[in-house]
């Protein structure tokens, strides 16, 4: 599966991006790792947006965990510390999670994590350890209450330049978007 030019973080701390982070066009989504329409955009993400403006623009990952979803907060936590050492495995626990939805439950949730580090080359200990990691939670927590500043209430909320787009959205609409930022970025 093409995933687009590059994943990483622009700096220490900063967002997940994949795509062009150099890119001044962001594609921000908040998103929770429990979410079925959080699914269904990854999905878009892999076979559409990536494919077609990965080169261009930089999609931006911000953890916007539902307290209605009990998991999704121990997963965005998990999320951040794959990243911590290899941005490539963030992106592929995300996958992983958004793609196993029903299968990941609260009483499987840690041998799910194990399992997945471990297929990854990481020590399935250190990675539930750093479920209770306070550096880990604060920059989900930043992430959410950002997300609260905005007015965010659902997910994925996706936001291309300030145009947002929320819960269920077509490729099309996005793409429009993108194409439209993208423009405006060249005459700039």
């Amino acid at each position: 599966m093409k995933l687009g030019p590059a994943i990483g973080f622009e700096s220490a701390g900063e967002a997940l991006v994949e795509g062009n982070a150099k890119s001044p066009v962001r594609v921000v989504v908040y998103e929770d790792l429990q979410c079925p329409d959080c699914a269904a955009y990854r999905k878009m993400m892999d076979e559409q947006l990536l494919p077609k403006f990965g080169a261009q623009a930089a999609f931006e990952h911000r953890d916007f965990p539902l307290p209605k979803h009990q998991c999704a907060r121990k997963a965005a936590i998990a999320a951040r510390f794959f990243g911590s050492s290899n941005p490539e495995t963030a992106v592929a626990f995300r996958r992983m999670t958004l793609a196993n939805l029903i299968a990941i439950t609260p009483e499987n949730f840690h041998d799910r994590l194990s399992e997945f580090a471990k297929s990854h080359g990481v020590e399935p200990a250190r990675v539930i350890a750093a479920l209770d990691n306070p550096v880990y939670a604060a920059l989900v927590e930043e992430d959410y209450q950002e997300g609260i500043a905005r007015g965010i209430t659902h997910t994925p909320t996706v936001f291309v330049g300030g145009v947002p787009f929320v819960e269920h959205f077509e490729f099309e609409d996005v793409a429009n978007a993108i194409r439209a930022a993208l423009d405006a970025s060249t005459t700039e």
